[in-house]
């Protein structure tokens, strides 16, 4: 059985660690690009590669705090990361998801989901003592 508070206390912390991840790297990658001559297509793939971490950070954090289920705590932390997202899009610039960004929504939740397995399992799942 999943204990309600401690369910939501977990993926507030995993989808409030995404989102800190994000902001970190957001102003490392705006430094490099103000500073430097690299370019944005230059830096996409690795963008990409560091979102997909940060999701998966926040389903890892997320599964550690809650200690059983890590699936369904990382699932929801990858579907509240992505409703905050299309929330934001959808009301601040009035545009809906793209086949594109579903596709991308889609694996992050499927990464925080693996990220919450790993989390439970490597952080705080019950153990038995034999």
């Amino acid at each position: 059985m999943i204990d309600i508070k401690k369910f939501g206390v977990s993926v507030i912390y995993g989808v409030f660690t995404i989102f800190l991840l994000a902001v970190i790297f957001s102003l490392i990658f705006s430094l490099i690009l103000t500073f430097t001559d690299t370019q944005e297509k230059s830096i996409k793939l690795l963008v990409t590669i560091i979102s997909f971490f940060s999701v998966f950070a926040g389903g890892f954090i997320c599964g550690g705090k809650g200690k059983h289920k890590g699936w369904v705590l990382g699932g929801a932390t990858g579907l509240l990361y992505s409703l905050i997202i299309f929330l934001y899009q959808y009301l601040g610039h009035g545009s809906i998801f793209s086949l594109e960004q579903l596709v991308y929504f889609t694996c992050y939740t499927l990464t925080a989901m693996m990220g919450g397995v790993l989390g439970v399992n490597l952080m705080g799942g019950s153990h038995q003592d034999y």
